[in-house]
């Protein structure tokens, strides 16, 4: 069986890798609750790209045998992961920031805020798969897809830049409200349980109340991440491997970045400009005109790095803390 033109086999094994990779995180290096500090974060961090770049190293050399007839190069298809990688990498700085204040809206304790990040990006994966599977499907029937694709990058990257302190309020989420009809809430945390019965009763945690925002807000992230990976290639197999591992590295980046987030001003404008390129890329591909994935790769990386240069070169004016818990 083939899907997409990849072997139904290699599909097996990479979700198979995926599977074992998230049931050793889980059970054995994180079996016990504990806040992650800067080291582990920084070591996991360091394994998750290293595992990523070996898989990319990976397509470089074996494309052909994965893909037989796939209309790529080897070296087209590695440099497509590797921008929709940065792409996806680079976005979820965004998820970052809004992981931090909902973990501070909701007094999350520290060594907890692993726990739901995990099951926060198990049902990302699940949800991004559905996402995929359908935005190819939309994009081989219909072509014109493409134009609003390009559309909803090119209007995210400029709302980016126009619309400035993000406010949250899960209390006005109506399917947060819902579930709190439904269900009983805790006033306070029951350990690292997301349920808990009293009086033989079913009472939902604040921690399930805060997973399933987490939750509600990678899908609105994917909105936008999907059409930007699908800019850059609309290959399922490399948009599927380049977001799976983008999301599992989205934990320890999280834990890496939550204490330096102030130092990154510029980097908002960095993954706007992002945007504004891939969307303005896909719909120029709706005429046939191509950009090619060496130019994307190179464009988005010095992207990020003028950002960043940016943010190193003028620093904030006035400090500001996160509302992450020291």
């Amino acid at each position: 069986m083939v899907i997409s033109g990849i072997g139904i086999g290699i599909w097996g094994a990479f979700l198979i890798f995926v599977l074992l990779m998230l049931a050793l995180d889980l059970g054995v290096f994180h079996k016990e609750s504990h806040e992650v500090k800067m080291k582990e974060a920084l070591g996991w961090s360091a394994v998750w790209i290293a595992l990523a770049l070996a898989f990319n190293a990976g397509l470089f050399f074996f494309w052909n045998a994965i893909q037989p007839n796939s209309p790529y190069t080897p070296a087209e298809a590695g440099q497509a992961f590797l921008a929709g990688y940065l792409v996806e990498k680079a976005l979820s700085v965004d998820n970052i920031f809004v992981f931090l204040v909902v973990f501070s809206y909701f007094q999350v304790p520290p060594k907890y805020q692993h726990r739901v990040l995990f099951f926060g990006i198990v049902g990302a994966l699940l949800f991004r798969a559905a996402f995929i599977a359908a935005g190819s499907s939309l994009l081989t029937q219909f072509h014109w897809m493409l134009l609003v694709f390009g559309a909803i990058l090119i209007a995210t990257g400029i709302k980016m830049v126009a619309v400035k302190d993000k406010k949250i309020d899960p209390d006005k989420n109506p399917v947060i409200r819902g579930v709190k009809k439904l269900i009983p809430v805790t006033p306070d945390f029951v350990g690292q349980n997301f349920f808990t019965r009293i009086n033989g009763k079913l009472w939902a945690t604040p921690l399930l109340i805060t997973l399933i925002f987490v939750e509600i807000t990678d899908v609105i992230f994917a909105v936008d991440s999907i059409p930007a990976i699908f800019a850059i290639t609309k290959d399922p197999f490399i948009v599927f491997t380049s977001n799976v591992f983008a999301i599992l590295g989205l934990r320890a980046l999280f834990f890496a970045l939550s204490g330096l987030m102030g130092l990154f001003h510029y980097l908002s404008y960095g993954l706007a400009t992002i945007l504004v390129f891939v969307g303005g890329k896909m719909t120029l591909s709706y005429w046939e005109i191509k950009i090619p994935i060496v130019i994307s790769l190179l464009v988005i990386v010095g992207i990020l790095a003028l950002s960043i240069l940016a943010s190193k070169l003028w620093p904030p004016r006035t400090a500001h803390s996160t509302p992450q818990e020291a």
